[in-house]
């Protein structure tokens, strides 16, 4: 793709999705303001659930994950099951991931075991939600990316216990290192993936076979499609608003700390979607299956990791704050790599440079070609 090119990409794109590192920036300080300025809006925050589940959490992933699920073309997942993409997938996300992660918790938090602890359980909780927004951003397989999610949310319900004990007593006991234990039930996990993937994925499915069936696949394509697309940007910085909120006092009181937090993150995304990407691009992938396996290697499940670490240790244990700070990396992280992956698509699949990120329509009235992949 040429300058002149890239530029009317980008002019094309809504405002909303041309500035989106601008907003994310702006919702995290926002969230993070609003947690030191109004004492007490983190406890409020918190108080406001259904059982253990945060409801201003829970909107707000649910307006992010609907839209996205509703453009998924169902007809056409079972095309997506292919064995080595799903091989990859989950040795990926359930044998190198977890490693990966434990393996840089202690090198870089060697001295600060609740961190430490807190962000094990984050590499143990895989992306079910978030990775849908980058993998759309991105130009990633829609059908793809809603198997691999329903497939780690499978092997969430059955294997995040299990790991639980194995990461956090039973490796580092034959390894000699100090051990701290977690206690979640099946049904926790399992209430988790039934709110936030459970609900949207049913609404998305529905609301396509009715659209459809009512109103015809031009309409429902581009038509309806394009007018709820925007909210799940919406529902991403709201969000992020809410989960900043939550320890903002926290995270701005100990800034060091999050430093620390933060440096093994950044380091763990960055390994993970690298390397899934070039192993993807030598086993000779294309860039749109590419780019899903590799935002779903990256990508965790935040809110289980949050809800995880407060049910176990409290919402003001370092575990918990480990566990805001996975967001607060990841977002910009793999905002990042989003670019990253569409520069990489013109050096690695030359010839697919019609491909942009899944953009509502521009606002000036000028009709933007059908882009589903």
């Amino acid at each position: 793709m040429t300058a002149d090119g890239a530029a009317t990409v980008t002019r094309r794109l809504s405002t909303l999705d041309r500035y989106l590192p601008a907003w994310i920036g702006l919702a995290m300080v926002t969230g993070l303001l609003l947690g030191r300025l109004l004492p007490g809006l983190d406890d409020t925050l918190d108080r406001v659930k259904i059982d253990t589940v945060s409801l201003p959490i829970a909107i707000g992933l649910l307006a992010m994950m609907y839209p996205v699920l509703a453009k998924v073309r169902y007809s056409r997942i079972g095309g997506e099951i292919e064995p080595r993409s799903l091989t990859l997938s989950l040795v990926l996300n359930w044998v190198v991931g977890p490693a990966l992660m434990f393996t840089l918790a202690w090198i870089f938090l060697p001295d600060l075991p609740a961190y430490r602890t807190g962000l094990i359980i984050v590499g143990l909780a895989r992306c079910i939600a978030m990775v849908l927004i980058w993998n759309e951003l991105a130009c990633g397989s829609r059908e793809l990316a809603a198997v691999l999610v329903a497939i780690n949310s499978v092997f969430q319900i059955a294997a995040y216990s299990l790991l639980g004990y194995f990461y956090l007593e039973l490796l580092p006991g034959w390894l000699g290192l100090d051990s701290s234990g977690i206690d979640v039930t099946v049904w926790e996990i399992t209430r988790s993936v039934l709110v936030f993937l459970g609900i949207p994925l049913v609404a998305g499915a529905v609301t396509r076979l009715v659209g459809e069936s009512r109103r015809g696949v031009d309409w429902y394509e581009n038509t309806f499609l394009p007018r709820i697309g925007p909210v799940a940007l919406y529902g991403l910085l709201f969000t992020v608003v809410i989960l900043f909120a939550l320890q903002g006092d926290a995270i701005t009181s100990a800034p060091f700390d999050v430093a620390r937090i933060a440096v093994p993150l950044v380091a763990y995304f960055a390994v993970m979607w690298g390397g899934a990407f070039l192993l993807g691009v030598r086993l000779g992938f294309p860039y749109e299956r590419n780019a899903s396996i590799a935002f779903t290697a990256a990508g965790n499940n935040f809110e289980l990791a949050i809800a995880v670490a407060i049910g176990v240790f409290g919402v003001s244990s370092g575990q918990a704050l480990a566990g805001v700070v996975g967001p607060l990396i990841e977002v910009p992280v793999l905002v990042g790599l989003v670019y990253v992956a569409l520069r990489a698509r013109r050096r690695f699949y030359p010839g697919t440079d019609d491909l942009r990120p899944h953009a509502p329509p521009v606002t000036d009235g000028e009709r933007r070609p059908n882009t589903s992949s």
